[in-house]
């Protein structure tokens, strides 16, 4: 009988945050152009785009939470779960909010994972600490930054600028603007899906870095590592001015003849592929570098 209501009272126990979480159901009326700030700390937050002049705020309030503030106009919203200031034992809490697809989103996370869906206006902005950001979506600039967590990105954007410190960051997307990624231990793999970018710039420490896309007339790539790995990918009609340079690594690339010091270490090349109408650039201490004709 003991062991019975043992039993009863830690399935009770483990029960009692979902059925402390507060259900939200709000709606806000949003220019289908206007802008919208989303902060939550703890928990997730999920971003979806619809076809209608309002914001509606779903999912649940964790145990704990102060409320769900709503402030603004129908020109630019806030929605921001306040915490106590002992948050400590506060329960995640969970946003789901359907924007206007051509809205302005600016998404503010420290533990929270982040997912952003269909949204196509003219900037997104999201900042995340420790929680994961996917995003698939048309915006015409999207800035991503994350702390620890892994960045995922299906976008077809003008303008794409990645930061992180240990996590790893995937780009896909029909991207023929700008592409800036910067990581110091995360791995970074971007892939244009064959438009012809104007500049990418990629930089790390011990991450790696590889890239595949084709390159605008007079467009530029720029690779620089510490000590991971560079592999650039391209088509066989690439038309550039293509540069490598090592002190300790690897280089390799079509045709190219690669230049070592008799004495020492380092190497260094530069070719021309086409009539050199871009620049490619590839830089690195200790790691390979390859460009690969494809």
């Amino acid at each position: 009988m003991t062991s019975t209501l043992l039993r009863l009272a830690l399935l009770a126990s483990l029960a009692l945050p979902a059925m402390a979480a507060t259900p939200i159901n709000e709606s806000r009326p949003l220019d289908p152009r206007g802008s919208i700030e989303i902060s939550n700390v703890k928990g997730h937050i999920e971003v979806r785009a619809w076809d209608q002049a309002e914001v509606r705020i779903g999912g649940s309030l964790g145990d704990g939470v102060e409320r769900l503030q709503i402030e603004g106009d129908r020109n630019q919203l806030e929605v921001k779960v306040r915490y106590p200031r002992n948050a400590r034992s506060v329960e995640p809490t969970t946003l789901v909010i359907d924007v206007p697809r051509q809205a302005r989103v600016e998404v503010d996370s420290v533990a929270s994972t982040v997912d952003v869906t269909g949204v196509a206006g003219e900037t997104l902005d999201v900042e995340s600490v420790s929680g994961a950001v996917t995003v698939v979506g048309a915006p015409r600039n999207a800035e991503i930054s994350s702390v620890s967590g892994s960045v995922r990105l299906n976008l077809n954007s003008r303008t794409v600028d990645i930061e992180t410190v240990s996590g790893n960051v995937s780009l896909r997307g029909r991207i023929a603007g700008e592409i800036d990624a910067e990581t110091v231990s995360g791995d970074i793999d971007i892939d244009t899906r064959g438009e012809l970018a104007r500049r990418i710039e990629t930089n790390s420490v011990s991450g790696g870095a590889r890239i595949k896309t084709g390159l605008a007339s007079g467009g530029r790539i720029s690779a620089e590592s510490v000590s991971g790995n560079i592999r650039i990918s391209a088509p066989t009609t690439l038309s550039a001015n293509v540069s490598g340079e090592s002190f300790s690594g690897s280089l390799r690339a079509p045709d190219a003849n690669i230049i070592k010091p008799k004495y020492g270490p380092g190497s260094n090349f530069e070719h021309r592929y086409g009539s050199g109408d871009g620049e490619i650039r590839m830089e690195t201490f200790s790691g390979n570098a390859e460009l690969r004709l494809e």
